[in-house]
């Protein structure tokens, strides 16, 4: 994070804020909660997750004795609106969306020292950040290339294959998951019986009737004239474009369920 804060007042009451490397802004959690009236802190910010709040980071001044203080992302800011009873929390939120946001974006974030600079300068600092941006942009889908490449192929996939080649498949394109665990997650999820017995991780009748699996019936004759089917699951290629896309969409998510 930059290690400028800014001060903004809110009806005589301190709304202290900074800005991360990212552009986004974050908010000092004890301005947020005075303002708010949450005489409890630590009750309050316990609802927010985890990528919703931190501590302040040691890059920053901070000259206040003590511990240092917690800090809030702009969702987390919104979700302690919700949870005040304040007539003016509505108003504080316009204030800060309407008021607070646009002055620490301008320019595509706040810069420490613009109020020093020249028209040029400001004008300069606003183009390196905008190409920063575009060179991460860039980065991002050049990481994502392999994985559409993957979802298009699977795209246009015709044949049914096993439910553990559709895992060695998941795997090679950065998903975490093998075979078992797969089977586990469709079962899971409604995709595969999971009732112990002879229809054990066959397709449920909510997967056939999307046509996401095919059942393969095998009959095989035994040494004492018998016969018996041999039923396999098989997952379809509209299943197999359904899966790649729900994993690929939250790969951790799905991988770790």
């Amino acid at each position: 994070m930059n290690n400028e804060i800014q001060k903004f007042d809110f009806k005589g009451a301190p709304l202290r804020t900074l800005t991360d490397k990212a552009g986004e802004p974050w908010f000092i959690a004890k301005d947020v909660c005075d303002i708010l009236e949450l005489t409890n802190p630590a009750v309050a910010l316990q609802s927010l997750d985890d990528d919703e709040k931190t501590n302040l980071s040691n890059s920053y001044v901070w000259s206040e004795p003590g511990r240092r203080p917690l800090i809030i992302s702009e969702p987390g800011l919104y979700r302690l609106v919700m949870r005040s009873r304040k007539p003016e929390a509505k108003e504080f939120q316009r204030w800060v969306t309407h008021e607070v946001l646009p002055s620490i974006r301008k320019h595509g974030g706040y810069m420490a020292g613009q109020e020093r600079m020249t028209p040029e300068q400001m004008a300069l600092a606003s183009m390196r950040w905008l190409q920063s941006k575009v060179d991460e942009q860039a980065k991002q889908l050049k990481a994502q290339e392999g994985k559409v490449l993957f979802a298009n192929a699977v795209e246009t996939a015709r044949t049914s294959i096993l439910v553990g080649d559709f895992a060695k498949i998941l795997k090679s394109n950065g998903i975490d998951i093998g075979p078992r665990r797969l089977f586990a997650w469709l079962r899971e999820h409604g995709w595969l019986i999971k009732a112990k017995g002879s229809s054990w991780n066959m397709p449920t009748q909510k997967a056939m009737d999307l046509h996401l699996f095919e059942v393969k019936e095998t009959t095989i004759s035994h040494s004492d004239g018998h016969t018996t089917i041999n039923k396999t699951p098989k997952m379809t290629g509209k299943g197999q474009t359904y899966f790649a896309k729900l994993f690929l969409a939250k790969p951790t998510q799905e991988a770790g369920a």
